[in-house]
């Protein structure tokens, strides 16, 4: 694959995938997704790389989950709402080799979601994570939130959904969502520790391993594809559409003189 939206480079063993839409604050398209599909599968079963960093490109975001801009087309790729993120989710489940979430500065929406399915989550100062879901007229209904509260918990996996607040580097550390926190200039030097570490373990018995981690939760890769279709559903309605009205028009949304009494 000729790769637009992403980079890829193997670092001693180690592959590190960027998002490269910095103007965008990271936000994938289709193509985005398409390519980050292509290069994980890519560098997983690759028996020369030993494991996988997954990055965003410049100083201000990790990623921002999906390109707004993009969705008012209905975005225009495959999968169930246009974007194949049951497969860019389970393919970072999938690959037999520890995918590592570089993070500095925002990790918001969909991005959060990427660092809550990564084996680890290493984070710069900087970093901030949180949901933006239900404020922009959206949801993740599979491993964005019923794997979020294996990671972080019940209760607060629900306050990151309901209530859409940020939470800084050193508040997700606490919570479990990062595995460990330094400051930006020695981001890259930590990931490379880690990576260093990783490759000096037996791959066989990492990969037996992540697979075991899976299947206590694989349920959710069925709960995620039933959750797409009603999230395909929920972006046809006016409601929805509310959130990218409002953010465009840079207002406060309605959602509720959209609401549909008994749609729920």
């Amino acid at each position: 694959m000729d790769y637009q939206d992403i980079l890829y480079e193997n670092r001693d063993g180690a592959v590190w995938i960027t998002i490269n839409r910095p103007e965008k604050y990271n936000a994938f398209r289709g193509q985005t997704v398409e390519e980050l599909i292509h290069a994980i599968g890519r560098a997983g079963w690759d028996r020369h790389v030993g494991a996988i960093v997954l990055t965003g490109a410049g100083e201000k975001a990790f990623c921002t989950g999906g390109d707004q801009s993009d969705r008012e087309s209905q975005y225009e790729s495959r999968g169930t709402i246009g974007l194949p993120m049951e497969d860019l989710h389970s393919i970072i489940r999938d690959v037999p080799k520890p995918v590592i979430a570089r993070v500095r500065g925002y990790a918001i929406g969909g991005g959060n979601v990427l660092c809550t399915l990564c084996d680890f989550t290493i984070a710069g100062e900087s970093a901030i994570f949180g949901q933006v879901g239900p404020k922009m007229g959206s949801v993740d209904p599979g491993f964005g939130t019923a794997y979020l509260a294996r990671v972080v918990g019940e209760k607060k996996a629900r306050e990151m959904w309901y209530m859409c607040r940020r939470y800084p580097a050193a508040e997700a550390l606490q919570m479990g969502l990062a595995n460990a926190v330094v400051p930006d200039d020695e981001l890259d030097a930590e990931v490379e520790r880690w990576c260093a570490e990783i490759m000096e373990k037996s791959p066989t018995a990492i990969a037996i391993a992540k697979r075991s981690f899976n299947m206590d939760t694989e349920h959710i890769r069925g709960v995620a594809g039933m959750g797409m279709y009603a999230l395909s559903l929920y972006y046809d309605t006016d409601e929805s559409k509310e959130g990218g009205r409002a953010a465009a028009e840079k207002r406060k949304p309605d959602f509720r003189r959209h609401y549909t009494k008994g749609a729920t």
